[in-house]
């Protein structure tokens, strides 16, 4: 095969990394206001300090002569192409973020988004986790997403109801024993 037709390296392009990790069709982007706070605060942190700071090591590198050598220019370049990427990402979901507030729940006897839940497994452990946005997910503060099965699996649920979940292990059975909504 001609080297014509070869792809110099296997990066994907820059607006194949720009799209945000896609939600499932027909369904909203819900965020807690504290997720909604933290993504707009990256953003203006990116905005105001990250990128100035690249854009003035870029344009020194530049003044500097050779920019084919230049490890400054080079590095420069491709860092704030990572700042814009970034910047569109934000954008893109801060546009369309729905901000729902789990104090304004009123139905605190079921499982909605943001509830706080104690459930227990068939070998009698207990978790906690908090249902979130799909872009406040941190499991080892056990925060996830509202979209995960384990989350849609709870949802509408009351304390004593076993529901069943698919795992990758098979179905299996958890009984909520706690249902709160943050202060």
């Amino acid at each position: 095969m001609s080297k014509a037709f070869t792809r110099e390296n296997d990066t994907p392009d820059d607006d194949e990394l720009d799209d945000p990790a896609p939600l499932p069709q027909g369904f909203k982007n819900y965020m807690t206001p504290p997720g909604f706070q933290r993504l707009q605060g990256e953003l203006r942190h990116l905005l105001r300090v990250e990128r100035p700071k690249v854009v003035e090591v870029v344009s020194w590198a530049a003044g500097n002569g050779d920019r084919s050598e230049n490890g400054d220019y080079l590095y420069g370049k491709k860092r704030l192409r990572e700042i814009d990427r970034r910047i569109r990402f934000l954008n893109k979901r801060l546009e369309s973020a729905v901000v729902v507030n789990p104090q304004d729940q009123k139905n605190r006897e079921q499982v909605f988004f943001g509830a706080t839940v104690t459930y227990a497994r068939d070998d009698s452990t207990e978790n906690t986790v908090t249902i979130v946005g799909a872009d406040e997910v941190d499991p080892d503060r056990g925060h996830i997403s509202w979209i995960s099965p384990i989350a849609r699996a709870l949802l509408k649920a009351r304390v004593g109801d076993v529901v069943d979940v698919r795992t990758p292990a098979g179905m299996e059975q958890i009984e909520v024993l706690e249902i709160g909504y943050a202060e």
